[in-house]
């Protein structure tokens, strides 16, 4: 890499739930879905508690996404089971890969959980193509097909077939 600023995504969802009060600490960003040109992708951005509202998925895809990343810092509970659905889920629904990236441990002094690992990389398919432990600090690396993003999103026309003008009522604010 030479260095180059690509840009900035700001976490849009703000959690204040389970032991996460960040909306005392952090208000929400407004960036608009940047996606950023890179030599291997186009890749997308969306950070931790984010990945639970669909419609910035579905932004970051639109507006060009190949590769969405998701960072995330997770601990055990009720999110361990969605963890495993929601972002496979996303990688379909958008016809792209995701980098799913959950960190291991506790961390003290807040012991607030432990974390439950298990990044890995999903195909527009879904299918999970390689997962990390969750236990243990690890360097995840994976080789993705991009190829495979044009050949899902043209075999099934999730964009064209969309009907936005149905779909004002849910982002009017009511």
């Amino acid at each position: 890499a030479d260095g180059t600023y690509l840009g900035k995504y700001r976490k849009t969802h703000i959690p204040h739930v389970a032991g996460f009060w960040e909306k005392f600490f952090f208000k929400p960003g407004a960036s608009n879905w940047p996606v950023f040109d890179t030599q291997y992708c186009k890749l997308g951005v969306y950070i931790c508690y984010d990945r639970h509202f669909p419609e910035g998925w579905r932004a970051l895809a639109l507006n060009g996404a190949e590769y969405i990343v998701n960072p995330s810092a997770t601990v055990a509970g009720v999110s361990e089971y969605i963890w495993k659905l929601e972002q496979p889920a996303s990688a379909v629904a958008n016809g792209c890969f995701i980098g799913a990236i959950n960190r291991v441990g506790r961390e003290q002094p807040w012991d607030i959980g432990e974390f439950y690992g298990q990044s890995y990389f999903v195909n527009p398919r879904g299918e999970i193509e390689a997962q990390a432990s969750r236990d243990n600090d690890e360097l995840l690396v994976h080789d993705m097909d991009m190829s495979m993003v044009r050949e899902i999103r043209d075999n099934w026309q999730f964009f064209r077939d969309r009907r936005p003008s149905t779909y004002t009522r849910l982002t009017d604010g009511n």
